[in-house]
Formats: C-alpha cells, sequence, structure tokens
C-alpha cells in the first residue's frame, strides 16, 4: 500500500497491535480519548486469530467507547507481533502514525507535542518523545536500563536531530528511542517496514536502515508516553530467555559490516565492540547475584564469556 494523503500533511493516526490484556487495553484505548488534541484516528488490530470469546471481548471492549474515531479489526489469523506492526502501518490513511503498545498508555499530551514537532520538521521519516516508566499497576518505577539510556541520549534542549554516521554511532551506543513513542511519517517511510525476522530488535533494525538510506530522525524531550515495563511484557520474556541478547549480537555484527562499508569508522567501532549489550548482561548478573540467585548469574556470565569469544 503506497501513502494515501487524503487526510492532508499531519493528520494524525495511532494504531494499537493488540493480542492479550484486556484490561491494559482499556487504558490503552481511554488514553487515546483523553488526548489534549482530539484530532485522530485510532485503530485497534486483534491478532488474537481464532481464539473466539478472546478477540469477541476485545471488540466489545472497543465498541463501549462509543467513538466514532475508533475502529477496531481482526486478524482472521495470528499474524505474529512484528507483522501485526506492519499490518497497523498498513490499515493506517494518515500522514503520521504512532504504534501504540496495548499495554502502555499515552499522556495526556502526546498527539500536540507529536504532530508539533512534525509541523516544524516536514522531512523527518519519524519522530519521538521521552516517556514515563511505569509498572503493572500504572505507578511510576525506577528503571536503571531506561536511566541509562537518558544518559546515553545526545544531549539538546527541546530536539534532537539524528542523521547519518552520528545518528547511527548514537544508537549504537545505547539505544535511547523507547520504540512505541516513535511517530512514522508514512510519505517518507514508503514501503520500508519492520522486519519480520526480528522478534526484538525490530525497531533499532528500521531506525539504523532509515539512518543509512539518508533519513533523518526528530526527537522531542517532552514526556509524553507512559511505557510499562511488566513481567509478563515481551521485552522481560526475551530477556529471560536470553532471545533478546542473541539478536542485539547478531544484530550489532550487521551495522558494524554495513557501517564498514558506508565507510561510517565509528559507527562500525561501536558496533563491533557491542560494549551496550555486554554491560547489560553484567547487570543482569549482578543483580541474580544480589537476588540470592548464583546458578542464574553463572549461566549469564557463561553465556556472555560465549558470545565474547
Amino acid at each position: 500500500m503506497t501513502a494515501d494523503t487524503t487526510l492532508g500533511s499531519n493528520s494524525y493516526g495511532i494504531a494499537i497491535p493488540f493480542y492479550d490484556g484486556l484490561d491494559y487495553l482499556r487504558e490503552a484505548v481511554a488514553s487515546v480519548v483523553a488526548q489534549s488534541d482530539p484530532d485522530w484516528r485510532l485503530w485497534v488490530v486483534d491478532d488474537s486469530g481464532d481464539s473466539g470469546s478472546g478477540s469477541e471481548t476485545a471488540e466489545a471492549l472497543v465498541a463501549s467507547f462509543r467513538d466514532p474515531r475508533i475502529r477496531y479489526l481482526r486478524n482472521p489469523a495470528n499474524l505474529g507481533m512484528v507483522a501485526n506492526w506492519n499490518r497497523c502501518l498498513e490499515l493506517a490513511d494518515t500522514d503520521l502514525v504512532t504504534l501504540l503498545h496495548g499495554d502502555d498508555r499515552l499522556l495526556p499530551g502526546y498527539v500536540a507535542s507529536l504532530r508539533r514537532v512534525a509541523a516544524d520538521h516536514p522531512d523527518a521519516v519519524a519522530l519521538y518523545c521521552g516517556a514515563r516508566i511505569i509498572g503493572s499497576r500504572g505507578e511510576d518505577v525506577f528503571s536503571l536500563a531506561d536511566t541509562v539510556k537518558g544518559f546515553l541520549a545526545p544531549s539538546g534542549r527541546g530536539v534532537t536531530r539524528l542523521e547519518g554516521e552520528s545518528g547511527a554511532t548514537a544508537l549504537m551506543r545505547g539505544n535511547f528511542i523507547m520504540c512505541p513513542t516513535l511517530c512514522f511519517r508514512r510519505q517518507r517511510l514508503g514501503a520500508r517496514r519492520f522486519d519480520e525476522s526480528w522478534a526484538q530488535v525490530q525497531d533499532l533494525a528500521l531506525s539504523i536502515q532509515l539512518l543509512m538510506e539518508g533519513e533523518h530522525l526528530v526527537g522531542s524531550d517532552e514526556v509524553a508516553y507512559a511505557y510499562r515495563r511488566h513481567e509478563q511484557s515481551a521485552t522481560t520474556l526475551q530477556s529471560r530467555n536470553r532471545l533478546r541478547f542473541d539478536e542485539e549480537f547478531r544484530l550489532f555484527d550487521q551495522v558494524g559490516e554495513r557501517a564498514a562499508e558506508l565507510g561510517w569508522h565509528e559507527t562500525a567501532r561501536v558496533s563491533r565492540h557491542k560494549r551496550i549489550v555486554k554491560l547489560h548482561l553484567l547487570y543482569r548478573a549482578l543483580r541474580d547475584v544480589l537476588g540470592l540467585r548464583p546458578g542464574t548469574a553463572w549461566q549469564t556470565l557463561r553465556y556472555l564469556r560465549s558470545r565474547s569469544r
């Protein structure tokens, strides 16, 4: 599908790629309805497949909002997380589109903030903002990993422009962009999509691809998104079984090779060293030691040693 511009530049769409978690979905939809800028469209794209009552209940939940700006669509079969993200991008008929994760929330000023940044930077392929970290009950929580990301982000007041080698190098030092805060401009994105061969690093892979293809991303320092950290999230589960780290090691190798081909020597060097991935594994091992889980810590250290050869 090519970009449809019938709604005009900076028309705003939000798509929720839903799989399960009706209570979280209710919060996510309610956070869209509560936006200070009411000029938006919302699609809830249900990927629970032929699960029967589960998808019917999701449909009923969406219908309960009785808002003509909200549409519910159900995939006839389960596509998987990344494929459903891409389906959300295909379904959107607005110039700007955000993929709101079904267990997260928009803060009230999100649409207004991202639309304002988009208007100021009409050539950016994507825009992003800061995020609060919340827990399973919606309470503010401290996350060391996310705090570190804040220190790794390029310094700047108001907005940050990521482009070329400097932008790619910054992201490979540590991916400070909270993936679901990203707002894509469909006209510039074109047919480019998340790579469905990945299960965890697809957002970083796409951001780097866009930078390497001459695009730029613009970030706002305004905190306009609430990102939920909880034990059943895909990120938590894939960190626990190390799929996340397997993918990070592979992606960093691929980016290093491509950067060398482009003559982006600093990006290649940072990618080859993989310092942020290794530091994350060391942090997890230390946390397990402090949590009196020496066996798990030892397994993590053995894994790190095997990937560092």
